[in-house]
């Protein structure tokens, strides 16, 4: 097939769902394989994937499944609101039409504030209409198996099959013997959602992409504009908004400019342990990228110096992309004071009892202090009108949410110490809201709101909190992760 011939599904028109995830999934398998087949090739002709029926409905099912389907955009439409008034299928056939015509616009973002956990600071998340929600899905799908041939393993950030814990298993495997990358570069990157240069951008997109309406409809979607709570209107000069389902994809396409730039080092001077051990002789140092969006670290094997020298390295990367480091925030550590990535803390100890040293990842304070902060929230008494095994039911829910991200962490006795805590919240709550004229003696506690032991139950429900979810290892799976798009090795083997 020739680079310019025409990519086309043999959709019947507005498939069923499961059908046109299968026609998805077919088409996204071979955009991999000819993406990944040739590094130089430059796709040209995508936009009549992105207004395919199949990529609509597909589409349609990821956003109005997600939870964020019952929030609208400015024209205060809901996806249950479409589907009730209008009706999917005309829906879509009507953003199709304006796709095919080229009259779809993307209008503003609404803009709202959230908080940022308990510091008093807050984020700034654009909220798209469910329109264009649909065509920015439909643009992911088309353009995500392309550059995910591209991307590097060191990035984990919004990518299929890929968690924030194999971010965590890479820096444990590179800080823990035998390897001692004993020196960090924490870095944070200044409002980088709000500040990625465009023109940087779409130079990147188009290194894959020679079709003009696709980088149209992206550059249409970066220049949307935001209506902000106060109800003006504002254009977007810099930057792709959070809560838009593009800006991950599109904020790791730019920021793969640092995965290269880092990967091209590793395996032209660093990859065997021979060009390690000579770069050590010399007194150069050893490093390496490991990037969640735009959360990353560099560990480095060697001295401070070689750690600091990288501060410079990185901002000279960013700079053309319109972005810069904050350097409250930039810092060099070594491993045996620790430092915290993704909710984890992450430090070199002694092993109690021995005198081995172990790189430990434990639930930060900062962590632990949120899901108590929930447990508060909870439990205050504005919640009182609740009846117990209500209570308990969220609690339950809301402690195990925390515990499965923690729970490959060493994280037994902090688990414990939340539950703790909870149990105690819990246990003034149900004090205070049966409150007669006398206090609710523990003794008449116990019997009428604990099972065996001291175990909170109410109508069958009993409080199991975090401790109920298993700590498990989490094994580093290095470059081995395979896309949803990589064929199976028995597939290759036949």
């Amino acid at each position: 097939m020739s680079e310019d011939a025409p990519v086309n599904t043999s959709a019947v028109l507005w498939p069923d769902p499961d059908s046109a995830m299968r026609m998805v999934r077919s088409m996204q398998t071979k955009l991999h394989r000819w993406a990944a087949g040739d590094p130089g090739r430059r796709f040209g002709d995508l936009f009549n994937l992105v207004d395919d029926p199949a990529f609509l409905v597909h589409a349609w099912e990821r956003v109005s499944t997600n939870k964020g389907a019952r929030t609208a955009g400015i024209d205060r439409a809901t996806a249950a609101q479409v589907e009730a008034w209008i009706g999917v299928e005309a829906f879509l056939e009507h953003v199709r039409d304006a796709l095919k015509s080229g009259e779809f616009r993307p209008v503003e973002v609404r803009q709202v504030m959230i908080p940022k956990g308990t510091s008093g600071k807050f984020r700034k998340l654009g909220i798209p209409t469910i329109a264009d929600r649909v065509v920015q899905a439909s643009l992911k799908l088309v353009l995500e198996p392309i550059f995910e041939a591209d991307f590097k393993p060191c990035s984990y950030g919004f990518r299929p099959n890929r968690r924030a814990h194999d971010a965590i298993a890479e820096i444990h495997y590179f800080t823990a013997n035998p390897r001692n990358y004993q020196w960090v570069l924490e870095c944070d990157i200044r409002a980088c959602f709000d500040e990625i240069s465009h023109t940087a951008l779409m130079d990147r997109l188009r290194v894959r992409v020679k079709d003009k309406r696709i980088c149209a409809l992206v550059k249409a979607f970066l220049k949307s504009g935001v209506f902000t709570e106060l109800g003006n209107k504002e254009e977007t000069l810099t930057g792709t908004p959070q809560g838009g389902i593009l800006s991950p994809l599109l904020a790791n396409i730019a920021l793969s400019a640092l995965d290269d730039h880092f990967d091209r080092q590793w395996q032209q001077q660093m990859k065997t342990g021979g060009q390690r051990a000579k770069r050590r002789r010399h007194g150069q140092g050893n490093w390496r990228l490991v990037r969640y969006c735009d959360d990353f670290v560099l560990v480095v094997s060697g001295e401070r110096r070689h750690a600091e020298a990288l501060r410079e390295e990185v901002a000279a990367v960013l700079a053309p992309l319109g972005l810069r480091l904050a350097p409250e925030k930039t810092a060099v550590v070594h491993i045996d004071e620790g430092f915290t990535f993704l909710g984890f803390d992450i430090r070199r100890m002694r092993k109690r009892g021995t005198t081995k040293y172990c790189v430990y990842t434990k639930p930060s304070k900062k962590a632990i202090q949120s899901v108590k902060d929930k447990v508060k929230t909870k439990t205050y008494r504005s919640t009182r009108h609740m009846d117990p095994d209500e209570l308990i039911l969220s609690l339950n829910r809301s402690l195990a949410g925390w515990a499965n991200y923690f729970r490959h962490g060493v994280s037994k006795a902090t688990f414990s110490a939340v539950d703790s805590f909870a149990w105690e919240r819990l246990m003034r709550w149900i004090r205070a809201k049966y409150a007669g004229k006398t206090e609710l003696s523990m003794k008449e506690l116990r019997r009428r709101f604990c099972d065996q032991g001291w175990r909170f139950a109410h109508n069958g429900v009993v409080f199991i909190g975090a401790s109920s979810v298993a700590v498990t290892r989490y094994r580093f799976r290095g470059s081995t992760i395979p896309t949803p798009w990589t064929p199976k090795p028995a597939a290759a083997n036949s």
